[in-house]
């Protein structure tokens, strides 16, 4: 079971962009989360393609199960 913390931002354009961090700490602190969101969006720590990052959006822990197939 792998776990992935996704914080969701909007660029100049308002498109859609997605910073992912594996591994997050459990429980997640929300207050936390959206102060680091805050720092990046103030010190510009990421651009993408179509501009800076200006405005969040939110934030989600994805978790993923993978089952493997035997073969025979």
């Amino acid at each position: 079971m792998a776990k992935r913390l996704e914080l969701r931002f909007n660029n100049e354009a308002g498109r859609n962009v997605t910073i992912g961090l594996d591994d997050p700490i459990e429980p997640a602190d929300s207050a936390t989360i959206s102060a680091v969101m805050d720092e990046i969006i103030n010190h510009n720590v990421f651009t993408s393609s179509q501009g800076s990052l200006v405005e969040k959006r939110g934030a989600r822990i994805v978790e993923r199960n993978v089952e493997e197939i035997e073969l025979d």
